[in-house]
């Protein structure tokens, strides 16, 4: 920090996050980069209503966000539908930029090989064989094979010697996706990593008295039905959260509470109309038609529909662009990057940090819906909506689709 009121530079790092909810491998990610980077502010991009595997938040945004500025997160901003319900590449990008638009000297994320330098080597290396890698992914998929399965076969058929990250590990695949983003939008960014402690992103179990995958505490909570079992792993402010949310609003979100509107969504709708919703293809169409007249729960319908060519996700992704309405038309019309910066929560520091860089802010900086393009924000406002009708009851329903337009920046005024 330089000297001098009106002088000074704060340092920001950027981090990319769903908290669903936020536990303790979020704070240790968290604490990890602050040590690692050196940084004075902390940027969270985090996803809004609905997530990457295509699913909706166990919380709304807003509550999220609180969690992460009692965590110490300095500003929290959102990643908007077109991007956080997207594949790996898409996901990253948006991210990534939004990462370097608020002026982000570097980033972190949690990865299972844990080595930047292999990461960077990696991207090095496929940068100069993109061509040879992207018609290996091509190859592998037509055979049947999932993306992630395609992906890590692809890199595999190179026969590279050097030692290379892992892609078949789904946290390694984002962060090589975060790398490509970076270079792919010319950032001047540095990227870090952390190893993921003592959990698995998709274990069902505690692997730690203190230490457990995001997967296994929404099973605690839904499966088990004991908000108790997972104290130990939240901080005190998560478990707060969770409770309050559930006390004011009746119930947190999974997809079997969204089960009636997208089923009446699947059976109401004609071929020719879901043939047009973003991501059905290779008629798939049909099977989900046939899943949902049969299935009487989404966890029925999705282990129909399940099979060695979609991913749970993949699927996932489609069955929420249904219930969404979101067409192929649509999605290819929005811009390839986040055209403005919404502002969910800051802390005194993220309001300083703010104050002195607003200029260099390379993209609109939104702290109110009213002030975004109608336009830009209509998937948001969607989801919002939609999100809001996994409630029990109108009030809580109504109350819910409000604060999407009424709820201004969290602040914390302790720094």
């Amino acid at each position: 920090m330089r000297n001098g009121k009106d002088d000074r530079i704060l340092n920001a790092t950027g981090i990319i996050v769903e908290y669903n909810p936020f536990h303790n491998g979020h704070l240790h990610h968290l604490e990890m980069t602050k040590e690692l980077t050196g940084a004075d502010v902390t940027v969270a991009v985090m996803s809004g209503y609905f997530l990457q595997r295509g699913e909706p938040a166990l919380l709304g945004k807003w509550e999220r966000a609180g969690m992460a500025l009692h965590a110490g997160v300095d500003l929290v901003i959102e990643l908007p539908y077109s991007f956080a319900t997207q594949h790996s590449s898409v996901f990253a990008k948006g991210a990534v930029s939004l990462l370097d638009s608020v002026g982000c000297s570097s980033f972190c994320f949690g990865s299972e090989d844990g080595n930047i330098e292999t990461f960077e080597g990696t991207a090095n290396t496929l940068q100069t064989r993109q061509a040879e890698y992207n018609a290996a992914i091509r190859k592998y998929s037509k055979e049947g094979l999932s993306y992630p399965a395609a992906l890590s076969k692809a890199f595999l058929s190179l026969g590279l010697k050097e030692p290379f990250i892992d892609l078949s590990k789904p946290n390694n695949i984002l962060g090589f996706h975060y790398i490509q983003a970076r270079d792919e939008i010319d950032s001047g960014m540095k990227a870090y990593t952390v190893t993921r402690k003592a959990a698995d992103y998709h274990d069902e179990h505690f692997a730690s008295p203190s230490i457990a995958s995001a997967t296994s505490i929404r099973k605690a909570l839904f499966v088990n039905g004991d908000p108790g079992e997972i104290r130990s792993l939240l901080p005190p402010e998560s478990m707060r959260a969770l409770k309050a949310y559930e006390d004011t609003y009746g119930s947190l979100h999974r997809w079997e509470d969204y089960w009636p509107l997208l089923q009446y969504k699947i059976l109401s709708t004609p071929i020719d109309q879901l043939r047009r919703i973003y991501e059905i293809e290779e008629g798939i169409e049909h099977r989900i038609v046939e899943c949902a007249s049969r299935s009487s729960s989404f966890t029925e319908c999705m282990n129909r529909l399940k099979s060695k060519r979609y991913t749970w996700t993949r699927l996932q992704r489609m069955l929420l662009h249904i219930l969404m309405n979101v067409t192929k038309e649509e999605m290819s019309a929005r811009s390839s990057r986040p055209s403005y910066i919404r502002l969910l929560a800051m802390s005194a520091s993220g309001r300083e940090y703010l104050r002195l860089h607003k200029k260099a802010i390379s993209l609109p900086l939104i702290s109110k819906l009213s002030s975004a393009d109608p336009v830009e924000a209509a998937l948001d406002i969607r989801a919002a909506n939609i999100f809001s009708m996994g409630l029990k009851g109108p009030d809580a329903r109504m109350e819910s689709m409000k604060k999407e337009w009424s709820t201004p920046p969290l602040q914390l005024q302790k720094s």
